[in-house]
């Protein structure tokens, strides 16, 4: 069985659900965007577009007011693929997070939970996706029997979601709203996996994918599409256009509050509000509130300078610490918005992580001898790059959970992590690396200068002042550090191909765990864990790729996760989380700098319900989307006006 907190909360789920006054044809305000298309015939009024059991916000009991609809916002992205973030912010999810951080349906109208291993998840009748077409069961089975059973299409078999431990789950369909998860046994990561910022999509837009997949379709209707498309195979061309996270195919349905409007590779892309969401407001006003959502693509050096000039309504994405001093000047000087400083959900705001899988043996053989990465650690200047770079306003010390996890132990937090270059010099020595060359350096077995690579997205300034301060204090232990920028998605392929020594970026995205949060995390069973990338890859494709683990510690923290996700107590899971964030402290995996360095959030004076005091975390979160941006809307200038 699921242990009492989830039991407890399925049980609220469904009452809630079945005390909820019913839903009898309210009266739906129209929107105003739609309703042209509404007076011409072409779209049904909103009563009719909204399934029969809505999802109901009364923003009222959450401490918000209520809002009306219309106005385009502003953001700003660096990447012509974040526009992905559509899909984050907008976080309409299966199961979600709300914003006490506790499983809620969403997308479902409810599910049931037996004895931790099957689910049942209910529907909403007349749920449509955003071109109108029903979504019903038949949308989860396409996605089962056609895409992850399919060899072509998932050549490694069914997703994680659909295993636990080496077994493989089942996925059935009684009735067009009902779907069956079942699992051989108990499986407490399915609910979370689907309230993730990059959720597992279990279901497909049937009816638009199915024109491009085989089974629906003669081989020579596929190679004409093939053709016309300019791409290999049928499965290829599936791929290209079954995008539900990229959010890139304007023409693919979506279940998310807005929708795209723009094709090509423009600097400007649009999303207006999807007709047929899920969520209305108490007062009956159909949600989102806002229309359209502008986001402009932009260089990375111009986030900040374009917030102050007031070109952004909501920008977080893009803004590190050290803007503050001039997103405030703006303020003062009489721009038209309003900087929040939100807390910061990462386990580090940087984090080296030395790459265990190196492709280089001898490096490998340094890498992987844990004097070496304590050492590294404790030759780090935490204090110093805390007050040139947040004003001593971080915490400093290695990766661990955060202040307001019940794992948190300042014992792990400061473990080889306080500064001491002479202690660390000693370790390096008992390795034998005692030789040096002229310069100072250390020198390899092979004899080649001790010069550690670390590889950075060139992303954020403060990651590579850090790292210049480290450069200079390394030097005192006799290693050159290189610091390479790259672009993300190439640093990412080559950490994951083994050719990256040692790559720079955020620590744990949930650093406040709980007892229930599953520890896969700090375990080696993904990829993007830059420590262990090849390990990742060997628990994901089920040893199709990638190396077997192969060092005890983290032998015994793929047998802690495997402990957490047998055992329902909460004592157990709470020891398995301790002696998993004990054995990373002591192993110095990811070394981290600081963390809870306020992260700086752009409000525009009109703009409403964004909370002033918010978390700002990827993993649970989705960076805005747990606080519901679908709510946020513009007042009048009037309204303005008068609560300034």
């Amino acid at each position: 069985m699921f242990d009492r907190p989830t039991r407890l909360l399925t049980s609220l789920i469904t009452a809630a659900v079945l005390a909820a006054p019913a839903w009898a044809q309210p009266v739906v305000n129209e929107s105003g965007f739609w309703a042209a298309e509404v007076a011409k015939g072409q779209m049904d009024p909103a009563v009719d577009r909204i399934p029969d059991t809505p999802l109901i916000v009364d923003l009222e009991a959450k401490g918000r007011t209520f809002g009306k609809q219309g106005g385009t916002l502003r953001t700003m992205v660096t990447r012509s693929k974040d526009v992905r973030q559509m899909v984050v912010y907008g976080y309409a999810r299966l199961v979600g997070y709300d914003s006490d951080y506790q499983l809620a349906a969403d997308i479902l109208r409810d599910y049931e939970v037996e004895d931790g291993r099957k689910f049942t998840l209910h529907l909403r009748p007349g749920h449509r996706w955003s071109d109108g077409v029903p979504f019903t069961s038949a949308d989860f089975q396409y996605w089962w029997d056609h895409v992850a059973q399919n060899a072509e299409l998932s050549p490694n078999g069914p997703p994680e979601i659909m295993r636990v431990a080496s077994e493989v789950g089942t996925m059935t369909f009684p009735d067009p709203y009902t779907v069956v998860v079942e699992f051989p046994q108990q499986n407490p990561m399915f609910l979370q996996s689907l309230a993730q910022a990059s959720p597992p999509f279990i279901y497909r837009p049937s009816h638009y994918l199915k024109q491009f997949h085989v089974d629906f379709n003669t081989m020579e209707e596929m190679e004409e599409m093939i053709d016309r498309k300019r791409v290999r195979g049928w499965a290829p061309l599936h791929n290209k256009l079954d995008n539900m996270y990229k959010f890139d195919n304007h023409e693919l349905p979506t279940l998310q509050p807005w929708m795209p409007a723009s094709t090509g590779g423009q600097s400007r892309q649009l999303f207006v509000r999807n007709p047929y969401f899920h969520r209305v407001d108490a007062r009956g006003t159909h949600l989102p509130y806002i229309d359209v959502v502008e986001m402009d693509i932009v260089g990375s050096g111009l986030v900040a300078a374009k917030s102050n000039a007031g070109e952004a309504d909501l920008q977080a994405r893009g803004l590190d610490f050290r803007d503050v001093s001039i997103l405030k000047k703006g303020e003062a000087d009489g721009a038209p918005y309003r900087t929040y400083l939100w807390a910061n959900g990462a386990a580090s705001q940087i984090a080296i992580y030395p790459n265990l899988n190196f492709a280089d043996p001898v490096w490998r053989d340094i890498i992987r001898d844990a004097r070496f990465r304590r050492a590294l650690s404790m030759g780090i200047d935490r204090r110093m790059i805390n007050r040139a770079l947040y004003f001593g306003l971080g915490k400093e010390g290695g990766m661990t959970a955060l202040a307001k996890s019940p794992f948190f132990d300042s014992g792990n937090l400061t473990k080889w992590s306080l500064y001491d270059p002479d202690t660390a010099n000693l370790m390096l020595d008992e390795m034998g690396l005692t030789t040096r060359n002229k310069a100072g350096y250390r020198l390899l077995p092979d004899g080649r200068p001790m010069e550690f690579v670390i590889e950075t997205a060139g992303e954020r300034q403060e990651v590579e002042n850090a790292l210049a301060i480290i450069t200079d204090t390394w030097r005192d232990l006799g290693i050159k550090l290189i610091m390479r920028p790259l672009d993300r998605d190439i640093l990412r392929n080559r950490v994951f191909s083994g050719v990256t020594m040692a790559a720079v970026w955020f620590g744990w995205d949930n650093g406040i765990p709980q007892a229930y949060t599953p520890p896969a995390y700090l375990a080696p069973t993904d990829q993007v864990f830059f420590a262990w990338p090849k390990w990742g890859q060997y628990y994901q494709t089920n040893g199709q790729a990638g190396e077997p683990v192969d060092m005890p510690a983290a032998q015994r923290l793929m047998e802690l996760a495997a402990m957490w996700a047998a055992q329902p107590d909460t004592n157990t899971r709470s020891n398995v989380w301790r002696e998993m964030l004990a054995i990373h402290a002591d192993q110095q995996y990811g070394i981290g700098i600081l963390s809870e360095a306020p992260q700086p959030v752009v409000v525009s004076d009109r703009l409403r319900n964004v909370p002033e005091f918010g978390k700002w975390a990827w993993d649970p979160g989705a960076h805005f989307g747990v606080h519901r941006i679908d709510e946020f809307y513009f007042a009048d200038e009037e309204l303005a006006q008068v609560s300034e």
